[in-house]
């Protein structure tokens, strides 16, 4: 058996858990997201600072090619006649250094210089080439030991000959290489097996410092490529994480709180109720009523059970009251009431015979009981008469006292069940003028001792008596009890003494033969606690 402490606990304990994880689970993807978010962008920031150190080399390499077609016609023409035309070059290219024709490997003729005489391998190792070739290398002759960059262009008559364009490099590695931190500490650009580093020069090989990474872009129209180096995207990503904590704290509680409130139907114990109904996890069961002289059962008390799969067995005395606070009694009697009418060949059809239902004064509310019993019990046309059990546990000045009225135009009895334990008045006698008053368990047992409820056993039976009220005992389990109640004038008992809470479908069997019915049903523990 539950206790209500521990299903409504067990709720709530569920619910706070389904509210955390989904709040955790917001503030991870929360958190994940923008840590995407940010790697990416750190990531596309690199790759866009390659794209434009790449795009600005190109663009001033381009135009080189223009050139050096214009002017290899020169090759092999005497200075002095074009020389000129050369310095004309070299100013309208403002990134260009220099402008010089290499005849039989000789560089002769120079913008800057004029005529000269210079085994160009001398000045540069590796020209001259047969191919277009384009080096980082030194400065020899202007300012000497400086970065440059030379492009060189062969004449299509001979591989000795053609022309020699000096970029001055160190000029725009300002504008290509300068580190944007905190993405990019270094910028590196490559040509062949020569580097050239934004504040270092020209450097041998490139190396990359524990703990950052590096990301090589290479140009799609000349062979050049340019290396950052710092931080990777995730590191930086993962340094900012911090700063988005606090709103993805705020989001992550504002779904937990927001789940809190969703989940106040869906995982709540009237959620468990109607899924119990729709799944018809309830079963109605019967305890006799029976003549105190002649032991001949005169009716039936209809008690709910249920045997919730994902709780248990849950006593009546648990789920009714909670059922009552979250106004779910109603379906509950509606169930009991149908339940009821499709079992009736199980009673005996006599008008002797009575049905007894318990309800609670909230059913009465607006007609409601009335309705509910035009609908489920009278379409049955019953021959055993029906007693509705009203519960002092509710507040009975609640129950509209003109359907009481009605109800007994329709042939339906009322009964005061537990009478003296719940919000009892001597009022309600006058007002609701029940027919039966059932005396609770706890003055049955009383029967026989010198406790207090003794004495108010026997002051409910005169009362009783005294109003021409009848009288059942609930609660009868020896027979000292049943003895002393039928001597003071209770003719209808109710207790273990003789039946326990049995299915309906055992009534017929018990009825026949008088014993008890087995003591468990559907290979579990039967509790024996009525609906209350």
């Amino acid at each position: 058996m539950q206790t209500a402490q521990r299903i409504i606990k067990g709720y709530r304990r569920r619910r706070f858990i389904v509210c955390a994880a989904l709040a955790l689970l917001v503030l991870i993807l929360t958190l994940s997201l923008r840590f995407i978010a940010e790697r990416n962008l750190n990531e596309q920031r690199l790759l866009d600072f390659n794209s434009r150190a790449i795009t600005t080399l190109e663009s001033i390499l381009t135009p080189l090619d223009a050139v050096s077609n214009d002017v290899l016609k020169f090759v092999g023409a005497s200075c002095e006649a074009v020389q000129f035309k050369l310095r004309e070059h070299a100013a309208r290219m403002q990134t260009v250094r220099s402008i010089a024709l290499i005849k039989d490997g000789i560089l002769y003729c120079s913008s800057i210089f004029g005529a000269r005489n210079v085994p160009v391998n001398l000045l540069q190792p590796r020209l001259p080439a047969p191919t277009p070739l384009l080096l980082l290398s030194t400065d020899h002759s202007l300012l000497k030991g400086s970065p440059i960059l030379v492009y060189w262009h062969p004449s299509a008559s001979g591989s000795r000959d053609g022309v020699m364009e000096v970029v001055n490099i160190e000029m725009l590695t300002g504008l290509l290489l300068e580190p944007e931190r905190p993405w990019v500490f270094r910028a590196i650009l490559n040509v062949g097996d020569s580097h050239l580093e934004y504040g270092k020069g020209l450097l041998a090989r490139v190396t990359v410092e524990e703990g950052l990474s590096s990301h090589e872009m290479v140009s799609g129209q000349f062979p050049f490529s340019i290396t950052t180096i710092g931080p990777s995207a995730s590191d930086l990503a993962l340094k900012k994480l911090p700063t988005q904590l606090p709103l993805a704290l705020i989001l992550s509680m504002l779904i937990g709180y927001i789940t809190w409130l969703a989940t106040a139907n869906r995982m709540s114990f009237s959620w468990e109720i109607n899924l119990g109904l729709a799944s018809r996890e309830f079963e109605v069961f019967c305890q006799p009523l029976l003549n105190a002289r002649n032991q001949q059962c005169v009716g039936v008390e209809l008690l709910l059970r249920w045997n919730n799969p994902r709780q248990g067995w849950i006593s009546p005395e648990v789920f009714i009251p909670l059922a009552e606070q979250q106004n779910l009694i109603a379906p509950l009697t509606r169930f009991v009431m149908t339940e009821a009418v499709k079992h009736l060949d199980m009673f005996p059809p006599s008008r002797d015979f009575h049905i007894g239902l318990n309800v609670a004064a909230s059913h009465f509310r607006d007609g409601e009981i009335i309705d509910d019993l035009r609908r489920y019990w009278f379409p049955a046309h019953a021959i055993q008469p029906l007693t509705l059990e009203l519960t002092e546990r509710d507040a009975l000045p609640e129950v509209d006292h003109r359907i009481v009225r009605d109800l007994r135009r329709l042939g339906v009895a009322l009964a005061i069940d537990d009478f003296g334990t719940g919000q009892s008045s001597l009022a309600y006698l006058e007002t609701l003028n029940p027919n039966v008053l059932k005396i609770d368990k706890s003055f049955t047992a009383a029967i026989g001792t010198d406790a207090v409820n003794s004495t108010v056993t026997d002051i409910i039976i005169a009362l009783a008596q005294r109003l021409g009220i009848d009288l059942v005992a609930e609660g009868v389990e020896t027979q000292e009890q049943a003895d002393y109640l039928s001597r003071h004038g209770v003719n209808v008992l109710q207790g273990f003494l003789f039946a326990r809470p049995m299915p309906l479908k055992d009534f017929p069997r018990w009825l026949e033969g008088r014993s008890p019915p087995p003591p468990r049903h559907n290979g579990h523990a039967m509790p024996a606690i009525p609906l209350r």
